[in-house]
């Protein structure tokens, strides 16, 4: 955890409001420093239907792994620690996500194929989960609605703040919650989901429609940011839906299709967008908050791909980090990311100044303008290919040398 807190953090975080049937406790087990909370327990009642997205890394976690066997059955317990993640840990990796289930279950009386499990932190150390026997045992115990930032707490590593959401939204004609919280700092190039995020509801959803929500609901959102470029081995973003709300006369949802699904399908996808904008504001060592926006290409999916090239080039992002409007390295961006472009039909702007018209230099280019605006702490880079309809957007964080120096020794 950075000793100061991003200049991009949000001014305000919301209360969060307590989700019938989940209950939430943290300790310091010890998994990687002493006298560090790092280890969260949720408790779900029975009945809880479950979904997840994870990274397509090759390379996964133990504890990806452990999850995507156990998706489309209920969930009662998630136990995520940091400090370790438990990856390229081989045979005694797997080992470790088996006894915390074990110990998990029995703290809180289910399967411990009801237990869900994740981890952040160092590749490729072991995970020497006895530490977690006695400590989720009393977590079980103090588990209480209201622990939410606690929670958000206990999952940082490099993170300089807890990031949260909530959203209310009728079901029928019944209010529902949802709360959702996520971590992540560096590595971060989500493909299917985020570093780690957890997403709760007393809708009653059945497991198809929770997992139809999350599929589509990151496309634009946890898919649509990037750090650094690289993506974990650990990405893990789940959803609980404990049905707790059709007690007070919530219709219970088995299609996606199911039009009455419509609002509360727009407040969880606000919910998973406001938790990525936060995970791009928390970028290691960033000053400024860059948004990509890209029109004028082929398809949506070409657009994606030319605002990653520029939202991933080093060269960019160290000129937003000098507050200098390069567009030379924003035209360098668009050409190597091997999308239909037309240079001289190219143009770009810097929030909102057009720098550059038709493949030059705009003829009204006025520097000192320009230098002005590039002080803002949100830069917006706008690329206009004017080869057809797609439009993209996509967020990152300029590249200081404060990324060089968590990095350079993050595991001392």
């Amino acid at each position: 955890m950075s000793a100061s807190v991003s200049p991009l953090a949000p001014t305000d975080v919301p209360d969060m409001p307590a989700i019938a049937g989940v209950k939430l406790a943290t300790a310091a087990a010890g998994i990687r420093y002493k006298g560090r909370t790092d280890v969260l327990l949720a408790v779900m009642d029975k009945g809880t239907a479950v979904a997840g997205v994870f990274t397509k890394s090759k390379c996964p976690s133990a504890p990806v792994e452990w999850c995507r066997a156990k998706l489309g059955r209920g969930a009662r317990a998630l136990v995520v620690n940091s400090g370790n993640a438990n990856a390229f840990t081989g045979k005694t990796g797997r080992q470790a996500t088996a006894l915390t289930a074990s110990i998990a279950a029995k703290a809180v009386g289910c399967s411990a194929n009801e237990v869900f499990l994740a981890s952040t932190g160092v590749i490729g150390e072991p995970l020497d989960a006895t530490k977690f026997d006695g400590v989720l045992a009393t977590l079980a115990e103090t588990a209480a609605p209201d622990e939410w930032m606690a929670a958000a707490t206990a999952i940082m590593t490099t993170d300089t703040f807890p990031k949260v959401a909530t959203a209310t939204v009728k079901l029928g004609k019944t209010k529902v919650t949802i709360n959702g919280m996520a971590k992540g700092a560096g590595m971060i190039a989500p493909d299917m989901a985020t570093m780690l995020s957890f997403v709760f509801t007393d809708a009653p959803l059945s497991s198809a429609v929770l997992q139809s929500l999350l599929k589509s609901g990151v496309e634009d959102t946890f898919n649509a940011i990037t750090i650094d470029s690289d993506t974990s081995t650990s990405d893990t973003l789940l959803a609980f839906a404990t049905g707790a709300a059709a007690d007070d006369g919530a219709p219970k949802i088995s299609r996606a299709s199911d039009p009455r699904l419509k609002a509360f399908a727009k407040a969880f996808q606000d919910v998973l967008a406001n938790l990525a904008e936060q995970v791009a504001r928390d970028g290691e060592g960033a000053r400024k908050l860059v948004e990509v926006i890209v029109e004028g290409a082929t398809t949506k999916n070409s657009a994606r791909k030319i605002a990653m090239s520029i939202a991933n080039s080093p060269l960019v992002k160290t000129a937003i980090a000098g507050e200098d409007a390069n567009w030379g390295r924003v035209v360098m961006a668009v050409g190597k990311a091997g999308e239909p472009a037309n240079r001289d039909k190219l143009s770009i702007s810097f929030n909102g100044i057009r720098v550059a018209k038709s493949g030059a230099r705009d003829p009204s280019y006025n520097e000192a303008e320009v230098s002005e605006v590039m002080k803002n702490p949100k830069i917006q880079i706008k690329v206009a290919l004017g080869l057809g309809k797609g439009r993209d957007r996509v967020l990152t964080c300029d590249l200081t040398k404060e990324y060089v120096a968590i990095n350079g020794d993050y595991r001392s």
